[in-house]
């Protein structure tokens, strides 16, 4: 992973809101953007942006069925993250 997606995760787990989206997404497995509205206290606008931003990051992945929208965790993009974040540590500590 590029120094590009890198920040582009972080940045988008890097909100209170969004990071709690992804965990309560990662913890069911699939979760409906109702389910998200009712637990978070939310409203579905401010939902569907922090989705959305989640979804740009390649951290979540939005299908529709019928009329509900589901959204799954993509976990080879967290895995190649924190894979990219350790190797840009080592990088660092051997140039020093």
């Amino acid at each position: 992973m590029d120094i590009a997606g890198i920040e582009k995760i972080a940045k988008a787990l890097a909100d209170k809101t969004r990071l709690k989206i992804y965990e309560q997404i990662a913890a069911k497995k699939t979760c409906c953007c109702s389910e998200l509205v009712a637990m978070r206290g939310v409203t579905p606008a401010t939902v569907s942006h922090h989705l959305r931003i989640l979804s740009e990051a390649g951290l979540i992945t939005c299908r529709r069925k019928g009329q509900f929208v589901i959204n799954e965790v993509n976990p080879q993009v967290i895995t190649e993250f924190t894979s990219s974040v350790k190797t840009l540590g080592r990088r660092k500590n051997s140039a020093a």
